[in-house]
């Protein structure tokens, strides 16, 4: 190389790092098409067991929380998936942490993120309701990233988690963007008269990297909820798998995936990657008539609460870990705060699967103690409609056994076998009388589980029909 191209290296890595951001901008807006491939390239550094257990001593890490809103794990190439519906993510999870066996605490979307922002099962956090509201005393992660000198933002576009029912805390910036896009470049989506939400998940990727640009030479820690697969989303591009209701489905998991690719390139754009912990995750599922209905918010079978949770790290692991030992949504903040040597959540249920990661990197078994495999998820199943008293649902999950128990018809309750029968369809209540008296009793104790940290207190505020009729537009039958 001569001196001449030496002198102009500098400026022409400029252009083509502004010509990148322009791209990725004009992805978000509409005005050009997603790419849906998965890119071969990687720029981080090869990384070991040993580097994840020093993050703590990093000084330069960034956390990226991504949550996709009504995601089964099933549905992902990487957690067995036939069809090709998530290249970047089996990507993201085949060079990083990968947690196969994940429980969410509720299949409603409120209920669920109460859970999972403060690590407390919904019998303790007490939103189980609509006119719930989390705590304004609650602990959140957010305030200890904020209070640990990260800039904090959150972007979301589901109005369960809207700041009037208490998920901002901690965020300097907590929005739901603006549409950005054309109208005549609108998502294609499933015939549904009650979902009316507007814009799709590209505003979240243009608000996204406006807040990169910003902030990126801070510590920063940014949260994204994205809706396109909640609200069966989905582009031209992606449209590969037919258009039945499972199908639509599943093209928006491809789509939302594409938008996720555009994101993870956004970073190493940014120069962010080698420096950001990526942690992906769900909350809830879906259902497609397992147990004779479709959606989610109704109870909380296995295709309702299994989901997936991914961590990928500023290096590349080779082999990728994968965690057999059962996993929950309440699991992910302590996990988190664990590996980065911050302040824990206090009295958490979750805790930290760090042993388990451990474990599993070296193929080693871990201790099993008495709770081992233990994970609860609860829906009450009139939590829309507020002139009836509450009726709780609640799975018991113990080693190979899963319960279902509705607290107000105790004579329902339900007993499967997941090793053998992981659809759950057959009932083996008759079969197995001292397990179900046994996980019964573990039921009933959950619902009595002690109060919060923060008190016996409920906080609940009255919904006006403006944000009522958002609410609906969700698709949810609010009364």
């Amino acid at each position: 190389m001569n001196k001449s191209e030496e002198r102009d290296r500098p400026r022409r890595r400029l252009f083509a790092r502004l010509a990148a951001l322009v791209a990725l901008a004009l992805i978000a807006t509409g005005l050009i098409r997603l790419a849906i491939d998965a890119d071969e390239r990687d720029p981080r550094p090869r990384g070991t067991l040993e580097d994840v257990l020093a993050l703590r001593e990093r000084s330069d890490l960034n956390v990226l929380f991504v949550l996709v809103d009504t995601l089964r794990a099933e549905r992902l190439g990487v957690y067995g998936y036939e069809r090709d519906t998530s290249p970047n993510l089996d990507a993201l999870a085949a060079s990083g942490v990968r947690f196969a066996n994940q429980v969410s605490q509720s299949s409603w979307t409120k209920c669920s993120m109460a859970s999972l922002w403060t690590g407390l099962y919904p019998a303790r956090t007490r939103v189980t309701r609509s006119p719930d509201v989390v705590s304004p005393e609650a602990r959140m992660p957010a305030e200890i990233f904020r209070e640990a000198g990260f800039r904090t933002a959150g972007i979301w576009r589901n109005g369960w988690i809207d700041p009037n029912f208490g998920f901002s805390q901690g965020f300097e910036v907590y929005l739901s963007p603006r549409s950005q896009r054309r109208r005549d470049n609108r998502l294609q989506r499933i015939d549904n008269p009650n979902i009316t939400l507007d814009g799709d998940d590209g505003d979240i990727l243009f608000s996204a990297f406006e807040f990169l640009r910003a902030h990126r030479y801070e510590r920063w820690f940014l949260y994204l909820h994205m809706m396109d697969v909640h609200q069966y989303a989905y582009s031209e591009e992606t449209a590969l798998f037919g258009n039945s209701y499972s199908d639509s489905y599943d093209n928006s998991i491809r789509w939302v995936d594409s938008v996720l690719g555009h994101l993870f390139r956004g970073l190493e754009e940014f120069g962010l990657r080698e420096n950001t912990l990526i942690v992906f995750s769900s909350d809830h599922g879906e259902a497609f008539g397992e147990h004779g209905g479709e959606g989610h918010a109704r109870n909380v079978y296995g295709e309702v609460t299994e989901t997936p949770w991914i961590l990928s790290f500023p290096f590349q692991l080779d082999p990728g870990i994968v965690v057999e030992a059962r996993s929950e949504n309440v699991d992910l903040w302590p996990t988190v705060l664990d590996m980065l040597g911050l302040p824990a959540l206090p009295d958490a249920d979750g805790r930290s699967m760090l042993p388990e990661i451990v474990a599993a990197a070296r193929g080693e078994t871990p201790a099993e103690g008495e709770d081992a495999g233990l994970a609860f998820a609860q829906i009450d199943q009139t939590w829309g409609r507020t002139r009836e008293g509450p009726r709780p649902m609640v799975a018991v999950n113990e080693g190979r056994w899963r319960l279902m128990f509705r607290a107000g018809s105790p004579e329902r309750t339900e007993l499967y076998d997941k090793l053998e029968d992981p659809r759950e369809q057959h009932n083996l209540v008759q079969q197995e009388p001292e397990v179900t008296e046994r996980l019964k009793e573990r039921a009933v104790g959950y619902l009595k589980s002690p109060p919060p940290p923060w008190g016996e207190d409920t906080p609940s505020i009255e919904i006006d029909e403006l944000q009522m009729n958002q609410l609906r537009a969700l698709g949810y039958g609010v009364q």
